[in-house]
C-alpha cells in the first residue's frame, strides 16, 4: 500500500462473504446509502432481425430473464449454457427495426403470416435447407433496402412490442429481480454505429410502438420524440453504445448528423436524453484509444478497428476522432469553456450486445455472441470472420453497475438518470466515487464513511460544489468479486481544458503491496503476473480484495475546467483466446494479448470554476483578436516560402513546451524534442515516441492551411502575422491561436535557472567529408 490512509486487504475470503451477497439473492429493505445493482442493459434474441440471421432463431426474451437469474438455457447451436453470476436486473433490447416480424411470420394465423410482403420469411419445414436460404437471403434484403411499411405498422411492430413488455412484466420481480421495457434504436448510416438503447421507467406508460431508425436514422430525431413521450407522462433514457466503431460519428463537435452547426440547444438536448453511455461490450471498448492517450499504458485494451459490414473490397479504416469518450469528455468540457455549453456530461455503464438470448460475462465462460458466427470453440479459434468481424477480437460482455437505494425499476432508472453508475468489463467489481472539499484523509476509517461522503459531497455523476478548498478531494473505492482475480490498482483520470486544448492525466491513486511510485512521474510499476499462458492459469497470490483511499488533486487550478472519475484494475489473468487455445493444444492467437486485465469505470465528477477564478486567469490569444491587432493569414505562397524544405522552433503558448518541427521538401514532417511525461494537447498521438524515434507524417499545403492527419482526421493549421511575430493555430482547438513560432532556436530546453551557461562561439560548423578524411 501507498499511504496511511488508504487501506488494503490481502486474501480476505471472510470479507468478500460479508460484503458480496448479491442483491438479486434476497428482497431488501431500502437503503438510504444504496446498494450496489449490476445488470445487463444491452442483449438481443432471436426477435432481433440480424440475430435471426446468425442462427438464433428459438429463444426469445423470456429466456434471456431465466439465464440473467442463474437458469440454464440453450445456446442456438443446442448446447447448455448458464451464467457465472446471476443478475439484479435486465433490459433486453432487442432492435426495434422489424423486431419479431421472423417470429410473427413463422406464427400461424398471425396478422404477419397472411402479409404478402411476409411470405418469403415463413418456414414450414425447419429441415429445409432450401426454405432456410430463401427466408435468410428475404431477412437479408429487409436488413439492406427501403422500409417496407406494411411490417412496421402497429398491428406488427406493436404487437410485438406489446408482447416483449408483457414478458417484461412476468419476469419482473420487485426487491429481487428488475425487468424493464426497453430496446434498441438502431441507425447505421454507411456503416457508422449511431445506436442506443432507449429504457423506459415505467411499463405501464410505454408507447404503442417503439421509435426506430426506419422512421429516422437521425439522433436528433430519436431526440424529439423522447422528448414528445415524456411530455406524455413516459419517462426514458438513452444508452449509446459502440461509439468506437461510429467512424467518429457519435461525438461530433462542430456540426450534427443533419449538417446544422451544434449550438446549445443541441448540447441541451443530448444530455436530457442520453445520460449514460456503454464503455465496453463484445465488440470493444469505447473509454479511449492508445493513439488518444499515449502517455496511459493502460489504454491498449479491447481496442477495435473496424466498420460493420463494409464490403469485403472496402478501403475505410474507422475513424478514432469523435470514437471514444475520454476524447469527448474533454471536448466537452473545452465546448462549455469556449462556447458555453457541453453536450458530453454522461455517465458510464456496460453491456454485451450478444445475440444469443444469452451473453457470456467471463473469460472461462465465453461462447461468444452470434449464434453460428461464433459458437464453437474450434470456428473461434479458427478466426472466423464475418461482416468485418474476426472473432477471435471479441470480448466477454460488460455490465452496468447502479448505486440504488432497492432493486426496483423506478430506483435502478432513478439512479441510471442520475449517473450514479459503473462499468464493468464483466466481474461484478463494486465501486464507489465522491468529490468535495471537506472529506478529511481519515474518513474510510468511520463506520459511516459512506453516510458522511453523501452528506459532505456528491457521488459519481454529480458536479462538484462551489469551491470551499484549494482542492477537491475524492473518496474512492473498490472491492474485487469474489469469483475472479484480485484487485491491481486504482486510478483516478482527470481531463481539463485550458484555452481551446485539453488535456488528461491518470493518476495511481492506491494500489495493492509495497510497489513503490516512480518519484518523479508517480507512476506505480505494473503488478507481477501470475499467468500460467501454457496452462492458461493464474493464481490470487498477488493483488487485493479491497483497496479505497481519500486523494486530493496535487495539480489543481481553480480556472479550468475538469472532470475525474476513477478506473479500478484487476491482476492479469488469462484471456479467453488463450484459455480455449489450451483447450485445443494450440498456441493462443498472436492477434490478441494472451491476458487481461478485467476493470470497471465509475461515471465522472465535474467540476466548474467560479466567474471570478475565470476572470483572474490569463486570457488566451484567439483567432479573432489577433485580426483585431491587424495581423493577416498568410498565403499559400508565403506558407511555402516559410516552412518547405525547412525547421522552426515553436512553443505552445497554453503549455509553455518548446519543439522543433521540421517539414522535408518531399511532404514529410516530425516534431522534435516533447517529453514522454508532459500532457500534451488532444489529438497529437504519441509525439514524444515519434520524435524520438524519427517517424515521419505527410503534410501537405491547401488553400495557405497546413493540412496534416491524426489518423483518418484531417487537421488544418493556419499561420497569422502581425508585426514580426507569426502565431499558428490548430483547427481543433476552437479558435485560438496557442502557437508562436520562435525567431530563434532554443538554447536550453529544460532550463535549470541554476547558472548554465550557453558557449559564445557561433553555429558548430559540420566535420570533414570522408574523402577529407
Amino acid at each position: 500500500m501507498f499511504s496511511d490512509d488508504t487501506r488494503v486487504l490481502t486474501g480476505a475470503a471472510l470479507l468478500v462473504g460479508a460484503v458480496f451477497v448479491t442483491a438479486a439473492a434476497c428482497a431488501e429493505e431500502p437503503n438510504p446509502e444504496r446498494n450496489a445493482y449490476f445488470g445487463e442493459t444491452h442483449l438481443h434474441t432471436s426477435w432481433s432481425l440480424d440475430a435471426w440471421v446468425f442462427g438464433n432463431r428459438v429463444t426469445g426474451p423470456a429466456d434471456a430473464y431465466k439465464y440473467a437469474k442463474g437458469e440454464t438455457i440453450k445456446h442456438p447451436l443446442g448446447y447448455d449454457i448458464k451464467i457465472t453470476t446471476p443478475l439484479d436486473f435486465m433490459g433486453v433490447t432487442d432492435h426495434s427495426e422489424y423486431v419479431g416480424v421472423t417470429k410473427q411470420a413463422n406464427t400461424p394465423g398471425s396478422y404477419t403470416s397472411k402479409l404478402p410482403e411476409a411470405q418469403g420469411l415463413i418456414i414450414t419445414d425447419p429441415n429445409s435447407k432450401q426454405q432456410q436460404q430463401r427466408a435468410f437471403l428475404a431477412v437479408v434484403k429487409l436488413l439492406s433496402g427501403p422500409p417496407v411499411k406494411a411490417l412496421m405498422s402497429p398491428k406488427v411492430a406493436g404487437t410485438v412490442w406489446k408482447e416483449n413488455n408483457d414478458i417484461a412484466d412476468a419476469a419482473n420481480e420487485p426487491g429481487k429481480f428488475t425487468a424493464f421495457c426497453s430496446y434498441e434504436w438502431t441507425s447505421m448510416p454507411d456503416n457508422r454505429n449511431l445506436h442506443r438503447n432507449v429504457f423506459f421507467r415505467d411499463c405501464a406508460k410505454v408507447p404503442e410502438a417503439p421509435y426506430s431508425a426506419l422512421d429516422s436514422w437521425h439522433p436528433e430525431d430519436l431526440w424529439k420524440w423522447m422528448d414528445t413521450q415524456r411530455k406524455a407522462g413516459n419517462e426514458l433514457l438513452a444508452i449509446s453504445h459502440n461509439a468506437n466503431l461510429s467512424d467518429g460519428w457519435m461525438y461530433p463537435t462542430d456540426v450534427d448528423s443533419l449538417g446544422r452547426p451544434i449550438d446549445a440547444a443541441w448540447a441541451e438536448s443530448r444530455m436530457r436524453n442520453e445520460r449514460l453511455i456503454e464503455m465496453k461490450q463484445i465488440k470493444g471498448q469505447s473509454e479511449t484509444h492508445p493513439l488518444l492517450s499515449p502517455n496511459d499504458e493502460f489504454a491498449n485494451y479491447a481496442v477495435w478497428s473496424v466498420l460493420l459490414g463494409l464490403p469485403p473490397e472496402s478501403g475505410r479504416v474507422d475513424r478514432i476522432v469523435g470514437s471514444y469518450a475520454r476524447q469527448a469528455l474533454k471536448d466537452g468540457l473545452t465546448m462549455q469553456d469556449a462556447r458555453g455549453y457541453n453536450p458530453y456530461k454522461f455517465g458510464m455503464a456496460g453491456g454485451s450486445d450478444a445475440h444469443n438470448s444469452a451473453s457470456p460475462y467471463r473469460q472461462e465462460n465465453f461462447f461468444g455472441g452470434h449464434a453460428h458466427e461464433d459458437g464453437t470453440i474450434e470456428t473461434r479459434m479458427a478466426g472466423h470472420n464475418f461482416a468485418g468481424i474476426d472473432v477471435r477480437y471479441e470480448e466477454p460482455g460488460g455490465l452496468t453497475g447502479v448505486w440504488a437505494e432497492e432493486n426496483t425499476r423506478a430506483s435502478i432508472w432513478d439512479a441510471m438518470h442520475r449517473k450514479e453508475t459503473f462499468g464493468v468489463s464483466g466481474p461484478h467489481i463494486k465501486v464507489r466515487f465522491f468529490g468535495g472539499w471537506d472529506y478529511d484523509r481519515g474518513l474510510l476509517k468511520d463506520r459511516d464513511w459512506v453516510k458522511a461522503a453523501y452528506q459532505d459531497g456528491v457521488p459519481m455523476g454529480g458536479d462538484l460544489p462551489s469551491a470551499k478548498a484549494t482542492a477537491p478531494t475524492f473518496v474512492v473505492w473498490a472491492v474485487k468479486d469474489p469469483t475472479a482475480g484480485n484487485l491491481d490498482r486504482i486510478q483516478i483520470v482527470k481531463g481539463w481544458s485550458q484555452h481551446g486544448q485539453s488535456f488528461e492525466k491518470v493518476f495511481d491513486v492506491a494500489w495493492s503491496g509495497d510497489r513503490k511510485p516512480d518519484r518523479w512521474t508517480g507512476k506505480v510499476p505494473p503488478i507481477g503476473s501470475t499467468v500460467d499462458i501454457d496452462k492458461a492459469t493464474y493464481s490470487n497470490s498477488v493483488g487485493s480484495v479491497e483497496l479505497k483511499t481519500v486523494w486530493s488533486d496535487p495539480e489543481f487550478d481553480p480556472s479550468l475546467h475538469a472532470f475525474y472519475y476513477a478506473r479500478v484494475l484487476e491482476i492479469p489473468t488469462p484471456r479467453w483466446s488463450t484459455i480455449q487455445a489450451k483447450q485445443l493444444g494450440i498456441a493462443p492467437p498472436d492477434v490478441v494479448p494472451p491476458t487481461v486485465q478485467e476493470r470497471a469505470w465509475s461515471s465522472p465528477i465535474w467540476y466548474t470554476p467560479m466567474e471570478k477564478a475565470r476572470k483572474a486567469a490569463k486570457a488566451g490569444l484567439t483567432v479573432a483578436e489577433l485580426k483585431g491587432r491587424g495581423a493577416t493569414e498568410l498565403d499559400q505562397k508565403q506558407v511555402e516560402a516559410l516552412i518547405v524544405g525547412k525547421a522552426h522552433w515553436v512553443r505552445n503558448n497554453v503549455t509553455g513546451e518548446k519543439f522543433k518541427v521540421s517539414y522535408s521538401a518531399n511532404g514529410q514532417r516530425t516534431v522534435w524534442h516533447i517529453g514522454k511525461n508532459v500532457p500534451q494537447p488532444s489529438q497529437v498521438g504519441d509525439v514524444a515516441r515519434n520524435g524520438y524515434e524519427g517517424v515521419t507524417s505527410a503534410y501537405s499545403i491547401k488553400n495557405g492551411r497546413v493540412v496534416t492527419f491524426f489518423q483518418e482526421a484531417p487537421f488544418e493549421f493556419a499561420f497569422y502575422k502581425v508585426g514580426d511575430a507569426i502565431y499558428g493555430a490548430r483547427s481543433n482547438e476552437f479558435g485560438y491561436a496557442n502557437y508562436e513560432v520562435l525567431p530563434k532556436p532554443v538554447e536550453f530546453l529544460n532550463p535549470l535557472g541554476k547558472g548554465e551557461v550557453a558557449p559564445k562561439h557561433g553555429p558548430v560548423p559540420p566535420g570533414p567529408s570522408p574523402q577529407k578524411k
